[in-house]
Order: C-alpha cells, then structure tokens, then sequence
C-alpha cells in the first residue's frame, strides 16, 4: 500500500486526496497524520523529504515522491481512467499552466499565513501586501479565464489545483471575499466544489 504524508488544512495535500479520489485510487493509499512548521524541525519528516513539506508520497516500491505536481501525475498513470494529465498538445499545455497559475497562488496564500502567525510586532505588512498582490492577479486571471470558457470541458490538474486553491481561500482568507470581485469565477467553483471528491476532502484544522 503507497502512504502518503498527510496534513488535514494542506491544500497542496488535498491536491492529491482529490486526484486520488477521482482516479479511484484512494483505498490504496494509507494517510500518515504529519505535523510540518516553518519554524520546528520535523526530523523524521526531513528524511523522506528533505524539504521538510507535505505532501510526500512513498509509492508500493518504496520510492519516495514529492511535490504534489509530481505525485499527482504520478498517481494519473496508475489508472485506465480518462487522464487528468492531458498526454499532449494544447489541452497538455492549458492544464499545466492552470495548475502553475493555481500552486502560485496557494503558495503566496499560504506565505501570507505563516507571516500572520507571527506576533504583531514583528509582522512585514509590504511583504503580506506584496504577496497578497500575487494572490489577487491570480484570481483575477482566473476570472478571465473563466469568461473564455477555458475552465471547462473534461476534468484535468488544472481544474483541481483551481478548485483546491479557491476552497484554501474559503478556509484560510474567508475576509477576503473575492467572489465580490470575481463573479464568475464563483459561479464556477460553487458547481465545481460540489464535486464529491471536494466535498470529502474539505479542509479542516488538524
């Protein structure tokens, strides 16, 4: 059985439990409660990753993946289901880029959060303003995509990544309301959060 690292309010982590739920390849996976900080060593957790990050993924072999674009197309090729990776040509490209677009977004998000937990005093308000321009040109180029129709058809990486990154904001950044800004966009992923795999990997505090 293949384990995966596994943290309940990781976005990236849900990236994974969505992709395996969908590819129907969640019964094969054990889930490995796993506690990471910026700033509290994780020693065991740095000897499988030496990034000291979840998601990491020891597969039936015993090779160790990580992050979760890897693991994730990883896990697309263990199924004879229609492939969340498209195999070429533009619908190849879109997907990745959808996906780039979204982990960029989560990953100035998050950055945002790991700089709220520090004590008032010591907080980079032109960092967190920096980081959050970043958050919002990426919800911006999604409302654009949206309009252009380029988040439908046929379920890919893109989309997940997408939904995955939006319910991160819900649940991290609920002040932020960006569907005020983003209408569309909120259309999109009111239908797409229903998806049974979003519904059974929603995030919550570990």
């Amino acid at each position: 059985m293949m384990k995966l690292r596994f943290a309940a309010a990781s976005p990236f982590v849900r990236k994974v439990v969505v992709v395996s739920l969908e590819t129907g390849l969640s019964e094969r996976i054990e889930r490995v409660s796993t506690s990471v900080s910026p700033v509290r060593p994780n020693e065991e957790m740095a000897r499988e990753n030496p990034l000291i990050k979840v998601p990491a993924l020891t597969t039936d072999d015993g090779t160790i993946l990580y992050d979760s674009p890897v693991i994730c197309e990883y896990l697309d090729t263990l199924h004879d289901g229609p492939k969340l990776f498209p195999p070429s040509g533009a619908a190849r490209w879109t997907a990745l880029r959808q996906q780039a677009l979204a982990d960029g977004l989560l990953e100035a998000a998050i950055l945002v959060r790991y700089e709220n937990l520090r004590p008032q005093e010591m907080r980079w308000q032109d960092w967190v303003e920096s980081q959050m321009r970043r958050v919002r040109g990426a919800l911006a180029a999604l409302e654009i995509e949206t309009a252009a129709g380029a988040l439908g058809g046929p379920l890919t990486i893109g989309q997940i990544t997408i939904g995955c990154a939006l319910g991160y904001l819900d649940f991290r950044f609920a002040n932020e309301e960006w569907r005020m800004r983003h209408r569309q966009l909120g259309v999109w992923f009111e239908d797409f959060n229903r998806r049974k795999s979003m519904q059974l990997s929603a995030p919550r505090e570990s």
